[in-house]
């Protein structure tokens, strides 16, 4: 009964640890997104003073 248990134990445990691993990935990838969408707008509004500069 006790091995039982335990080997329960360890399995939900590993479970939750594959589940959380799962979210913390789509945060970060989310988060990634997002900061290449900054970069990206900041390369544009360099790009577009650069040309403004040379009219």
């Amino acid at each position: 009964m006790l091995i039982t248990l335990l080997l329960a134990g360890i399995m939900i445990s590993g479970y939750m640890a594959i589940r959380t691993a799962r979210e913390e990935k789509k945060i970060d990838e989310k988060l990634l997104e997002k900061e290449g969408e900054v970069y990206m707008e900041r390369i544009r509004q360099a790009r577009e003073q650069r040309q403004k500069a040379l009219e």
